[in-house]
């Protein structure tokens, strides 16, 4: 068996990849593993489980649920809730473990399983592999004896906890610096998990909230809008004369924006817009803002024309994180809307950095388009080259002489990005120039270069 863990937890094609007995499985391992690293010493551990409104995840969720009870842990079902709302749950309500089903991003036929551990904090990867390892022998234990299970008062307990969703919301307002009064505001709700407490949030900070996306069915998450489709929050935005609209994915880790124009606001230029008014508010710690090698030359070239230091990370949102935890930076994230507020958040909130964003432009009385003009996006090109062996992007001379000549050519102005798929078998090759022509000519023929070299 392949590692079953990603850069985001265990992701599959519902009820093919992932199934109910994979679920129940990983769920009875997760509880065995975190007993034995002492997580649950000395108490009966309570886990918070959460979903996003796919019709897989109704079945998943009782299957996670009769694991962990198995297991002995008694559970909060919390309902459907953004990924976010679950991570600050488990920590909010002193909970040992925290469990969200949803495939973020993808479409309806996928779901996934992402566990969070007591603060509400990613696990490390050396308890995902810990959880793989126990998970063909969820019943035996670690020396090879037979682990008696829970019976009779000792099995968990289930019950379904219905103040999260106010909780959650009281949270997020708590945490704005200034009410959005005024301010007519598009919510894209991707039919997903913010569906009910995004334009809730809004509205209680004191702004307009015109929804899109918000009627989920259990088969429409991310079909055709939300973060990953912005035509129709651009003209919803336009049609309604709005300030600016706000997008998020299927369980609300990510925020995009757009403008009053139209024009789309990427987590680039969020992540510039926040960190300006962190600055100014003394909250952005060692003036340093952390992102992944994906955010585009402009993002970084602004973020020093500004006088702040920027961190770069490998692609995937919890490597922003570990490096924000183990430096003490407040503020990090990714292009594609994964924004870390770690005051605040222990994960990217697709909510809260909208509503930042919204705070910011009320108190300012700037539009959106104005703030994020700080800085300016270069031309970049991304071509994906599939059937190659990837393994070999780091050991191949051919390779490795063309970038080089490539960013002789570029220079200063662009930058070049061999990166592997974590997931498939191709090679993607990013391009940044000054003239789109010139990134695109560059990349074309590095593209090919992959190809002729590990195909």
């Amino acid at each position: 068996m392949g590692r079953l863990f990603g850069t985001d937890g265990v992701r599959g094609v519902a009820n093919a990849d992932l199934t109910a007995e994979l679920a129940l499985g990983l769920s009875v391992a997760a509880a065995h593993v975190l007993a034995e690293a002492g997580t649950f010493e000395g108490h009966r551990p309570v886990a918070v489980v959460g979903r996003d409104p796919r019709a897989s995840g109704e079945f998943l969720e009782a299957a996670v649920v009769a694991g962990l009870a198995s297991a002995g842990v008694d559970v909060l079902r919390v309902g459907v809730l953004p990924t976010p709302a679950v991570a600050h749950l488990t920590g909010a309500l002193g909970a040992d473990l925290g469990v969200m089903l949803s495939a973020s991003h993808n479409a309806m036929p996928d779901n996934g399983i992402k566990f969070f551990a007591r603060g509400g904090h990613k696990l490390a990867d050396e308890l995902e592999d810990r959880i793989e390892a126990e998970y063909d022998q969820q019943f035996v234990s670690r020396t090879g004896t037979p682990r008696q299970r829970p019976t009779g008062a000792a099995v968990g307990r289930v019950k379904a906890y219905d103040q999260g969703l106010d909780q959650y919301v009281a949270h997020l307002i708590g945490v704005l610096p200034n009410r959005l009064d005024g301010l007519k505001i598009v919510l894209d709700e991707a039919h997903g998990a913010a569906a009910r407490v995004s334009p809730e949030a809004f509205a209680r900070a004191g702004a307009e909230v015109i929804t899109i996306g918000a009627q989920p069915d259990g088969l429409n998450i991310n079909d055709g809008c939300g973060s990953t489709h912005l035509d129709l929050l651009k003209a919803a935005v336009v049609e309604h004369k709005a300030d600016f609209g706000v997008a998020h994915d299927g369980d609300a880790d990510r925020c995009l924006a757009v403008d009053h124009t139209g024009a789309e606001v990427d987590g680039d230029q969020i992540l510039a817009v926040l960190a300006l008014a962190m600055r100014e508010h003394g909250t952005l710690r060692h003036d340093t803002v952390v992102a992944t090698v994906m955010s585009n030359l402009g993002f970084k070239l602004a973020m020093e024309g500004q006088g702040l230091s920027l961190v770069q990370t490998a692609v995937g949102d919890r490597y922003v994180l570990e490096a924000m935890k183990e430096h003490g930076f407040a503020l990090g994230g990714e292009q594609s809307g994964h924004v870390i507020v770690l005051d605040h958040a222990t994960t990217g909130d697709g909510t809260l950095t909208g509503l930042l964003l919204a705070a910011r432009v009320a108190e300012t009385g700037r539009s959106l388009a104005d703030l994020a003009s700080v800085m300016e996006r270069l031309p970049q090109v991304l071509i994906n080259v599939p059937d190659v062996d990837k393994s070999r992007v780091q050991t191949s001379a051919e390779l490795s002489a063309a970038v080089t000549e490539a960013e002789r050519e570029l220079g200063s102005t662009g930058r070049v990005l061999l990166r592997p798929s974590g997931t498939e078998p191709l090679v993607r090759v990013m391009v940044e120039a000054a003239d789109i022509e010139q990134a695109r000519s560059v990349a074309g023929r590095l593209a090919d270069v992959v190809k002729s070299a590990l195909g």
